[in-house]
């Protein structure tokens, strides 16, 4: 990548697709957005990027791509190896630029507190995966056709949703006087029969007519 495309990404601001640091300060962190990249559509994460887009470079920036090859080693499960490629900006500055995959052994996932946490990318964030969006991206990867019957809890919830643009799995649970988990089940097998899509978010995941 050239320091003219670089500085076109920048500008551009981060989104689904980019994001960008002055430096590896909390490479746990960092470690999370290259997570939700791989788990989500892929990506780049540059390094050496001040926060209004400026491409001003990072000093020795070998230690800081030395400090976050090490984070990615030991804390990303299943093991990711985005490529890498250092661009020179001074005689002392550069920028590191990871190009992460949409991986084929996604969800990969951070070990925190003892519990498997994975992170997806929505617009210019990454936040925490639910059980559902964990679930639905595991199962994504094996393209294969999904078949449901179409009984009283899909017709509740299809009423539902011409009454409204989305619902929650709090709000289908309570409508069709289902338990948590079953509600959970029938919205996984609709957004896999490609019937809803889920929209991930930081409190409750919304899911809608596709």
């Amino acid at each position: 990548m050239t320091l003219q495309e670089v500085t076109r990404l920048a500008k551009m601001g981060e989104g689904l697709h980019v994001e960008f640091k002055k430096k590896v300060a909390h490479p746990e962190k960092i470690v999370r957005e290259i997570i939700a990249m791989a788990n989500t559509e892929g990506g780049y994460l540059l390094i050496g990027i001040d926060d209004d887009g400026t491409v001003s470079g990072q000093k020795y920036i070998e230690e800081d791509i030395f400090i976050l090859d090490k984070a990615i080693k030991s804390l990303i499960k299943p093991n990711l190896q985005p490529e890498k490629a250092i661009l020179p900006i001074t005689a002392k500055k550069g920028v590191a630029i990871y190009q992460i995959e949409k991986s084929n052994l996604r969800p990969h996932f951070i070990l925190e507190d003892n519990k498997k946490k994975s992170y997806v990318r929505v617009e210019d964030r990454s936040i925490q995966a639910s059980k559902e969006v964990w679930e639905i991206i595991k199962r994504q990867k094996h393209e294969q056709d999904v078949f449901f019957n179409y009984g009283e809890k899909e017709t509740l919830l299809m009423k539902a949703l011409t009454d409204q643009p989305n619902i929650t799995l709090n709000q289908f649970a309570q409508i069709a006087n289902l338990s948590r988990y079953m509600a959970s089940r029938t919205l996984i097998k609709l957004v896999l029969a490609n019937v809803l899509k889920i929209v991930p978010r930081e409190m409750e995941d919304l899911y809608a007519l596709k």
